[in-house]
């Protein structure tokens, strides 16, 4: 089954203590002085529905055509633990990493490493849920355990979930329960509400009793799943970049058809994830993909995301994930494409950027 990102198995959003001087330590020591014009870089990505298609275009030798058209070599690296991979990215170990937009805030960016969000790649659009048992109204959750990976985008969609019905976190009791336990323990009749994401949402909505209060649907746009790469890597070896995004696009143009490449493409990112086309076909039909490179180009260039940024940076402040350092929820610059830079301007260390994407648009690459 797709898995989402945690040590075991791997668990989307997941996040461990801001990092720290030990993290610090091996950026200094791992990454060079100054970025280099380069020919030769490293990708991590982790098993989750929107990431699989770097798999399967590392494994289809997409990436490699790309890589040869700007004569560079790219390899695509799995690794099991989305958290390690993260960390692994920050410290220098990889020129780029999956993640979503609320680590690369909290992981890389609040650890001091300028970062780009290169390919906005889809946003979760009802893969994570909130699911009461015994309870059909999101009001119901007062006074309530939930059971949720702590610190984790599942904890932010609880926030934002609480918040539309006038809740707040001190209403409710927050479970830190790893991914790997929430069905059975939900099955075996110990915890009355949770939040977690797809597949474990379906089948828990498959026991008797459950009903979803509340999805990623109803806060669309806010929980984003990116490539980001290093910014100075990124400056100084452009040929990344555009190697990186044509190979992305030209999966997506395979993918998103119902022909036989294109049933063949996902067939095998579901087996990669642990199901079938259907199980895959599924999750996707939760996830809005941007196969179209101008649809991500608009989505970036919206004004949308500055205020989602705003909410994320916000929810990792008040809980300390933006380091010991962090005074406000600004503390962390992020520049958006038209210039603008929300937070500290002094320390921009996101940006978003939506030139190499308008590139595939124009057909420019």
């Amino acid at each position: 089954m797709s898995q989402r990102r945690t040590a075991h198995p791997p668990v989307r959003g997941s996040r461990t203590p801001p990092v720290a001087l030990l993290t610090l330590l091996l950026v200094a020591l791992l990454a060079p002085a100054g970025a280099m014009a380069k020919d030769s870089f490293r990708i991590a990505w982790s098993i989750y529905v929107g990431w699989m298609p770097w798999g399967f275009g590392a494994e289809s030798g997409i990436v490699d055509k790309w890589a040869d058209k700007y004569g560079i070599d790219i390899e695509v690296v799995q690794i099991n633990d989305y958290v390690e991979s993260i960390n692994q990215y920050t410290a220098g170990g990889f020129d780029g990493c999956v993640m979503t937009n609320m680590d690369a805030l909290t992981i890389p960016a609040a650890g001091g490493v300028d970062s780009t969000a290169l390919i906005t790649g889809d946003f979760s659009n009802g893969n994570d849920a909130v699911i009461l048992k015994d309870k059909t109204e999101l009001k119901d959750i007062a006074g309530q355990e939930v059971n949720l990976v702590e610190l984790s985008v599942s904890h932010y969609l609880l926030a934002r979930a609480l918040d539309s019905v006038g809740l707040r976190e001190r209403d409710v009791t927050v479970v830190n329960t790893s991914d790997a336990d929430l069905v059975a323990a939900f099955g075996a009749g110990g915890i009355s509400a949770v939040v977690t994401w797809n597949p474990l949402v379906s089948e828990i909505l498959g026991m008797s009793g459950t009903t979803k209060v509340f999805d990623s649907s109803q806060i669309p746009g806010e929980i984003i799943d990116l490539l980001v790469v290093n910014t100075e890597t990124l400056q100084e070896n452009p040929a990344l970049g555009k190697a990186l995004v044509g190979a992305w696009y030209e999966i997506m143009s395979i993918m998103s058809k119902d022909d036989e490449a294109g049933i063949a493409a996902r067939t095998a990112m579901g087996k990669a994830s642990g199901t079938d086309l259907a199980g895959y076909d599924a999750q996707l039909a939760s996830t809005k993909m941007f196969y179209e490179p101008a649809d991500a180009v608009a989505f970036v260039n919206s004004d949308a995301l500055p205020a989602t940024m705003q909410k994320v940076a916000r929810f990792s402040f008040d809980h300390g994930l933006l380091g010991e350092g962090a005074a406000d929820a600004g503390f962390v610059g992020i520049a958006f494409p038209d210039d603008s830079i929300q937070g500290s301007g002094d320390n921009v260390k996101l940006r978003f950027d939506s030139s190499y994407m308008q590139m595939a648009a124009d057909g420019a690459l």
